[in-house]
């Protein structure tokens, strides 16, 4: 099949299922595996060279909502007549549903099978352990200002119960919630996540955070809670999720949880 993918969680996917020989195009910003820097950039996810993307002829796209925005990809692609499949996930059970689909899809489901139940048997160790430990509360910032953080209904809630957390605005309902510096201080979060979307790791300035009012008095900034994290692996709805849990619960936790090895256990396992 010729396949082309038009946001980084979907190349992710069909990494993830041995696909990679398969994709003929990618959006701007995937960027994992390293197989695919080579192949023709389709433009930034959000705008989407459809012209280019319909020279590729593919027999399937991977598209997304996963971004507000993308929904005029969406009608490109209807309008067009261009074979496409949209993935939307906002939970772990999301990401699994979505890997069985792309496998029956592209004739790789046993093995899509296989992928999911390492992804299963993972979330399913981390799970017991999260139990034994005490719970300590996270405040994930996606974007600085104006401040954007993960509520109930994301992937981030899930991955901060299995680390042996809970999201501090798991009160909320929305997969995404704008707030405000005062409110973050008033929950008085035991941990500070900054994983700024789209933005690379080492550009990401914790010391922000001390010219915040009153924010200096908060005991995680105080007492050097405060965890850059790297992007690709908490604000993508894909697979790799698992990396960033067992970064994530090796810091909150490092007495309860397995060492953060960097080891990927589905492709180690695959």
């Amino acid at each position: 099949m010729r396949i082309v993918s038009i946001c980084p969680s979907n190349t992710e996917l069909a990494a993830y299922l041995g696909l990679e020989d398969q994709l003929v195009g990618v959006d701007d910003y995937s960027d994992w595996p390293q197989s695919i820097t080579t192949l023709p950039r389709l433009g930034p996810d959000l705008s989407i060279d459809m012209d280019k993307l319909e020279a590729l002829q593919p027999d399937l796209v991977l598209a997304s909502l996963s971004v507000p925005g993308m929904e005029k990809n969406i009608k490109e692609l209807v309008q067009r007549d261009i074979p496409h499949v949209v993935y939307n996930p906002q939970s772990l059970d999301d990401i699994a549903s979505d890997l069985i689909d792309l496998g029956k899809r592209t004739g790789r489901e046993e093995y899509a099978n296989h992928v999911v139940s390492l992804y299963q048997s993972m979330i399913s160790d981390y799970k017991s352990i999260a139990l034994q430990v005490e719970k300590q509360t996270l405040y994930w910032e996606w974007w600085p200002k104006p401040v954007f953080t993960p509520g109930r209904t994301n992937w981030l809630t899930e991955i901060s119960s299995l680390s042996g957390g809970e999201n501090a605005f798991m009160d909320k309902e929305e997969a995404s919630i704008q707030t405000d510096w005062e409110d973050v201080y008033n929950r008085n979060p035991d941990h500070i996540c900054l994983a700024w979307v789209g933005i690379q790791t080492n550009k990401v300035k914790p010391e922000l955070l001390l010219k915040r009012p009153d924010w200096p008095e908060l005991p995680a900034v105080a007492e050097n809670r405060v965890h850059v994290l790297p992007e690709p692996l908490y604000c993508r709805p894909s697979p790799r999720l698992l990396l960033g849990l067992k970064k994530l619960a090796a810091i909150l936790h490092p007495e309860h949880f397995p060492a953060d090895d960097g080891v990927d256990p589905l492709l180690q396992q695959a």
